[in-house]
């Protein structure tokens, strides 16, 4: 390349490790550049929401300086304009720093404070990379340090998709609930070990979906609260160096109008930088969530298995043909996505803990780990469950000849016999049931042990609520 066209593709900027090329058209400067040449790693960014909630506090920080007669009017004007035009996606493409980078986020962080300076001097007609007016270390990120603003910014980014991970759970929940009404009067067989077992309805099963899942969402509130208390204005220690004594609280109040948050400053700004406690309290609820839906996602593909040769006590919406060779196969598909996108955040959640103890002294630099891994996490949880939602569960089919067929001919039936004539009895009948082929009141027809009441009591129906002879 000849210097020419080199100066027509590139700028060249300096640091205090000396100059390098970055690319003319970039917001970004030249630590975001070394990042980027140091780490290759994944090709995955931390995301925009962390992104949008690091663009929030540069807003916040410039609004307190201007209020406070600690910066340049024009210049806080042009980077509280170039920090709502982040928040607002409009330079997403010039965040390209990798997910796994150097410990405590600096990286991402100076790539944030690079993006709003540039624009910012963009703003007041200076071209990208001169920072005549606006300095990323001196302007946009006065008062801060990547040891108090990063773990910030993953409370503020977890904070709004938290909301939004808990509404998609209500809204399954909600959708799990009407199927159990739907479902109520359709009994079946039920299952412990997969092996026969006493009658349930249908409905009971997905009863019990929907309270998992509610019970998920409540720890999943429990997780998020003490995510509100923020550690900004610590600085680099939590000792504050470098901030009046009001900036403190002054951010956590603008940085709650903005986000419409109630944030409160946190008791002890020390704990708050070296403890990741909370977010290893959010991933356990998001792994303990994963566990459920898995489990229930695994149910629906069981209870739909066949359609010839398995339960088939219900049947799933077909979303796509289920085999490239064996036409007219359609599988459980969205189930299957639903599952392996919670044995991802199961696996998320062991990374979090390695990182969350991996803590010394003063800062967690293990931060970048513990934010992809939650952000992503979070996110997939909620797509999926929208789509689990949508696409399988709202439009579920009970096959109630089948269910019937199942409970009729459940050796659980011989259950209620016990206080009649005994478990080995009832055990004998259950034998010769099976031995036979004939369901369990057939048998007891036969052996004359049929009484009106416990032709009654061996009612499917009867048997799914509580009583006894």
């Amino acid at each position: 390349m000849t210097d020419e066209n080199r100066n027509l593709e590139t700028r060249l900027e300096r640091d205090s490790l000396g100059e390098l090329e970055v690319p003319h058209t970039a917001h970004w400067g030249i630590q975001t550049q070394r990042a980027v040449a140091n780490y290759p790693i994944s090709g995955q960014t931390l995301g925009f929401e962390m992104v949008q909630a690091c663009a929030t506090i540069k807003l916040a920080a410039a609004k307190v300086h201007l209020d406070l007669g600690l910066l340049d009017p024009a210049i806080a004007d042009a980077i509280m304009q170039a920090a709502r035009e982040v928040r607002e996606g409009k330079w997403t493409d010039h965040f390209v720093v990798d997910a796994f980078q150097a410990g405590a986020g600096t990286s991402f962080h100076m790539n944030v404070n690079e993006v709003i300076a540039n624009r910012a001097n963009e703003i007041l007609g200076h071209p990208r990379g001169s920072y005549l007016r606006v300095n990323p270390n001196d302007h946009v990120n006065k008062g801060q340090s990547t040891n108090d603003v990063f773990p910030t910014t993953m409370r503020l980014a977890l904070l709004v998709m938290l909301t939004s991970l808990m509404t998609e759970t209500e809204f399954l929940a909600e959708s799990l609930r009407r199927k159990a009404q739907d479902f109520d009067g359709i009994v079946k067989s039920g299952r412990t070990h997969l092996q026969d077992a006493v009658p349930v309805r249908l409905g009971q099963e997905f009863g019990a979906y929907a309270q998992a899942i509610a019970k998920g969402r409540q720890r999943l509130e429990q997780a998020r609260a003490p995510l509100h208390e923020l550690g900004i204005g610590g600085s680099a220690a939590g000792t504050g160096l470098n901030t009046p004594p009001e900036y403190r609280s002054r951010m956590v109040a603008e940085l709650g109008r903005l986000t419409g948050l109630p944030l409160q400053p946190g008791a002890d700004l020390f704990e708050l930088m070296q403890s990741m406690t909370p977010f290893a309290d959010v991933s356990a609820a998001l792994r303990s969530l994963a566990l459920d839906v898995t489990r229930i996602a695994s149910d629906l593909r069981l209870l739909s298995s066949g359609p010839r040769t398995g339960f088939a006590e219900i049947t799933l919406p077909a979303v796509q043909p289920g085999s490239s060779i064996m036409p007219g196969k359609v599988n459980p598909s969205i189930p299957e996505m639903v599952n392996q996108v919670c044995w991802h955040v199961m696996g998320a959640d062991t990374a979090v803990a390695y990182a969350v103890q991996a803590g010394q002294l003063e800062l967690n630099v293990m931060m970048p780990v513990i934010a992809y891994e939650l952000v992503f996490a979070t996110r997939i949880m909620t797509n999926s469950l929208k789509v689990f939602r949508e696409r399988c569960v709202d439009g579920i089919v009970a096959n109630e000849e089948n269910c019937r067929h199942y409970a009729e001919r459940s050796l659980g039936l011989a259950t209620v016999l016990n206080p009649v004539i005994g478990y080995a009895q009832a055990a004998e009948v259950a034998k010769e049931a099976v031995l036979s082929d004939r369901s369990v009141l057939e048998v007891v027809r036969e052996r004359g042990l049929l009484t009106p009441e416990i032709e009654r009591a061996l009612s499917p129906k009867a048997m799914t609520e509580p009583g006894t002879l």
